[in-house]
């Protein structure tokens, strides 16, 4: 229970993400084949829904794992969340997941809609754009990137050329977003807003001066009142002593 608690305390944002991911897992295992493709339809972040005004789709589109199975997705949200969550603090890591969500879908969708309008052929309006993927490897990306020694080394060119065989091998607009997503990451960790160090700054306290060294100059000596004259003679008691 304490180790429950120390997670829910440190890390409310992949708490709360992962149970919203969960429940709407839940929720969709139990519907038929037809409500959960609406579902799909309607919470996709394409091209037709963006053009008539249903910018909230840019969001409800996140609480859909697609492409992989259900758990194995949030799985990684909260492998790679929680890791960015407890260095960086929640606003940080949430930060950069909604950010390469966001502005992985508007370029991808920007890019269709920018075809569309100049009325190039075949271009999908109403194609299924739903999943965590995008913010999922901004995040992936960014902790490569901030990560000292081989991880550092080896992660992020492992993760690019993954994305990039992807690519290659699918050819789908949602490779194109994740390869937008990886150098959003990698942008991401060159600011300062993520170099800084997280948490209230350190306070430091003022360091008295020395009594004693205050009250003489550099090279002098204070004079001893325990019977050893101003210059060290013994027996040479001051005025006054007994």
């Amino acid at each position: 229970m304490r180790a429950v608690e120390t997670l829910r305390r440190r890390l409310p944002g992949t708490v709360v993400y992962v149970t919203a991911l969960l429940l709407t897992a839940w929720w969709l295992k139990g519907q038929p084949a037809a409500e959960r493709a609406r579902f799909m339809r309607h919470n996709s972040s394409n091209v037709h829904h963006l053009d008539v005004g249903k910018w909230w789709t840019l969001f409800t589109s996140g609480l859909v794992v697609d492409g992989v199975p259900a758990l194995v997705g949030i799985a990684a949200v909260a492998g790679v969340l929680g890791c960015a969550e407890w260095r960086w603090g929640t606003l940080r890591a949430c930060g950069v997941f909604v950010f390469g969500h966001l502005t992985a879908t508007l370029l991808t969708e920007g890019a269709l809609w920018l075809m569309h309008v100049a009325h190039l052929p075949g271009v999908p309006t109403r194609a299924r754009d739903v999943g965590i993927s995008y913010g999922l490897v901004t995040t992936a990306a960014c902790l490569f990137a901030l990560t000292a020694g081989r991880l550092r080394r080896y992660g992020l060119p492992l993760l690019a050329a993954a994305l990039t065989a992807a690519l290659l091998y699918d050819q789908e607009l949602a490779d194109v977003g994740h390869l937008a997503s990886l150098a959003l990451g990698s942008l991401a960790a060159r600011t300062a807003w993520l170099r800084a160090p997280s948490g209230p700054p350190v306070r430091t306290m003022p360091v008295a001066r020395d009594p004693v060294g205050a009250a003489f100059p550099s090279g002098s000596a204070p004079v001893r009142n325990d019977g050893v004259g101003a210059r060290g003679t013994p027996g040479a008691v001051p005025n006054g002593g007994r």
